[in-house]
């Protein structure tokens, strides 16, 4: 899964520079300006994958921590075959984009082949991340599928038409490619020929990912060799305890002159040291989740993904008095909140991590 996160971000400075040759060749036009959105959105789609790659990827034989990070939605060891798919169907959309009318039929059926083949694996990852309910970040996975599926589509309405009528009027000396080139040349026609030609294609393309260690359905077990998403079979370890709190850091790490512990309280099951300023922060907390649960989701998780990880950086004294100072601003301003919207904000308070 690596080489396709490498792939993909090396990709975006390579489409980037065709965009910039084609503008240099052609004048602007409202049309030409649609097309550059097109290319851009799926550009920074790659991007987000890959950022979406980054967070969840781990095997569904690891155990994980999942405020840490999630479970792949793609089984690592048939991940060639999705980047392989996903990297003709890129080729086949900048070639349409670049060359639609001056391809040679054979190759611009092989190229809407390819485009086709992208649609429908597009259209299975959408499926893949629709129904996760374990990683409130699923949504990177799915820009990319979306700008591919309306990129392609729009690129097959707009060069079919223009490449039949460029195609009737080419000849082939050999008999055999010009009754083809006819034959392809037909707007009516070329569906078809897309269908016919799918299955042969498609044998073609397992058979070379076989030479590489694919094996015959790694495109169905891409997907199916998972957990926690649409399509999976496998299922995983328990989930590892999450501790990790960024103010529980701070108030047995820092110095007891400057942090202030309190005294000792329970936090789900752990016996951890409190001191106001972590009262403070759950008691603001429980008062948003009473209140606002719709926006005590967001905070949540905001705080899951950015509070856990800080908690493993602050590892020394120093480091955790500063974080303590650098929180006494939201202290204060949860603190307010409190004894705005609470009747009795010292008893919340006092009542957090209880024995």
């Amino acid at each position: 899964m690596e080489i396709f996160i490498i792939l993909s971000i090396l990709s975006v400075p390579v489409i980037g520079y065709l965009i910039y040759r084609q503008i240099r060749q052609q004048v602007s036009t409202p049309t030409k300006i649609v097309e550059y959105i097109f290319i851009v959105a799926l550009c920074l789609s790659f991007l987000l994958f890959c950022f979406g790659l980054m967070m969840y990827g781990s095997h569904h034989t690891e155990a994980i921590d999942i405020v840490d990070n999630g479970y792949s939605p793609f089984a690592s060891e048939h991940s060639l075959t999705l980047i392989f798919l996903f990297g003709t169907a890129l080729f086949g959309s900048i070639k349409l984009w670049l060359k639609g009318r001056s391809l040679p039929p054979l190759l611009f059926v092989l190229t809407l082949i390819f485009v086709v083949l992208g649609i429908i694996i597009s259209f299975f990852v959408l499926l893949q991340i629709s129904s996760n309910t374990q990683f409130y970040d699923a949504w990177l996975f799915g820009f990319l599928p979306v700008t591919n599926i309306i990129t392609a589509i729009t690129l097959i309405y707009k060069v079919i038409a223009e490449e039949a009528t460029e195609a009737s009027n080419k000849t082939y000396r050999n008999k055999f490619l010009n009754y083809l080139n006819q034959k392809m040349a037909h707007t009516a026609h070329q569906p078809l020929y897309v269908i016919i030609l799918l299955v042969p294609i498609w044998i073609m393309i397992v058979a070379i990912l076989m030479l590489f260690g694919q094996e015959a359905d790694s495109i169905s077990k891409v997907f199916t060799e998972t957990t926690t998403w649409n399509f999976s079979t496998k299922t995983h370890p328990p989930f590892l305890d999450h501790r990790g709190h960024y103010l529980c850091t701070v108030a047995i790490c820092g110095d007891p002159k400057v942090v202030k512990p309190l005294r000792l309280g329970k936090r789900h099951g752990y016996e951890i040291v409190v001191n106001r300023q972590l009262l403070i922060a759950n008691a603001f907390e429980e008062l948003i989740s009473e209140s606002w649960p719709a926006a005590h989701k967001i905070i949540r998780g905001l705080y899951d993904k950015y509070g856990y990880p800080l908690s493993k950086k602050v590892t020394t004294v120093e480091r955790s008095n500063l974080v303590y100072r650098l929180m006494k601003p939201l202290e204060y301003f949860f603190l307010l909140c409190l004894y705005l919207y609470s009747e009795k904000p010292e008893e919340k308070i006092a009542r957090q991590y209880q024995s």
